[in-house]
């Protein structure tokens, strides 16, 4: 399966997703993993910024009022037609475009630095896309990107609870099985019964262990500067009961890493 066919993928679901999203049924999004990119994210006012694998925008117009000048690539028309629609509503002079992270169209040395929103971990031409990513910056420009957990994420887990429903601990394997292509359905665990009949997100999943991970940044010409793994407050638990899980694992990962 190359980045073609899991574009296709990703516009079937799009409609749905974005229609969800909105409606702030990520809740593992909007409360805990993009808080979290932002709090580490570096001052990027003024700067000159791509967005790989965008989605319908949401984390893009955060970055366009943090004052950066931002372009944004996805490859499902879908999705850059809804983000369209709204930086026509809002505008944030944000410059959307239809294509895939591994065929970047824009030259060496462009951009002062670039993001990915959980997206580069769903493209199974890593390496590639990392490259290009490199390319494009300028030199010492960074990539900051967040991925599924990949000591967490793997082909089994399984959340145990205790008898009050509180996640004690997060049951894995396979860490090192990487899955190519698998298809996944899966959907958000906030849903109201009334709309459990939605049909299930089908998205195809690829897994790299962590160090697999780390040695396609060093290859792609990149300097690894900072690691994190969120972790919700336990005010933010309070409010969202749904996070507690991830308060016993760590769901998400977050990289900066700067082009040498």
């Amino acid at each position: 399966m190359n980045h073609q066919e899991v574009g296709k993928y990703w516009n079937e679901n799009a409609q749905t997703w974005t229609t969800l999203a909105r409606a702030g049924y990520d809740v593992y999004r909007d409360h805990l993993n993009t808080p979290a990119f932002f709090e580490i994210l570096p001052d990027i006012q003024g700067l000159k910024g791509l967005d790989i694998g965008c989605g319908e925008g949401h984390n893009t117009r955060l970055l366009a009022q943090k004052g950066a000048f931002i372009t944004a690539i996805d490859i499902s028309e879908v999705f850059i037609q809804q983000a369209k629609e709204t930086e026509t509503q809002h505008p944030l002079h944000i410059h959307y475009q239809i294509t895939s992270a591994a065929e970047l169209p824009f030259a060496e040395n462009t951009f002062d630095f670039a993001t990915a929103f959980m997206s580069l971990m769903d493209i199974p031409e890593t390496g590639k896309v990392l490259s290009e990513a490199c390319r494009v910056l300028k030199k010492s420009g960074f990539l900051q990107f967040s991925i599924a957990h990949p000591c967490f994420d793997t082909p089994h887990r399984k959340n145990l609870r205790n008898a009050q429903g509180k996640t004690y601990a997060i049951e894995v394997g396979d860490y090192f099985t990487n899955q190519n292509g698998d298809i996944s359905e899966w959907g958000f665990s906030n849903l109201p019964e009334s709309m459990h009949n939605l049909p299930k997100f089908r998205i195809p999943r690829f897994t790299r262990t962590l160090s697999e991970w780390l040695n396609i940044i060093i290859q792609a010409g990149f300097v690894i500067e900072q690691l994190h793994e969120p972790r919700p407050s336990n005010e933010v638990v309070k409010q969202y009961p749904s996070l507690q899980d991830s308060q016993v694992i760590a769901y998400f990962l977050h990289i900066r890493c700067r082009k040498s």
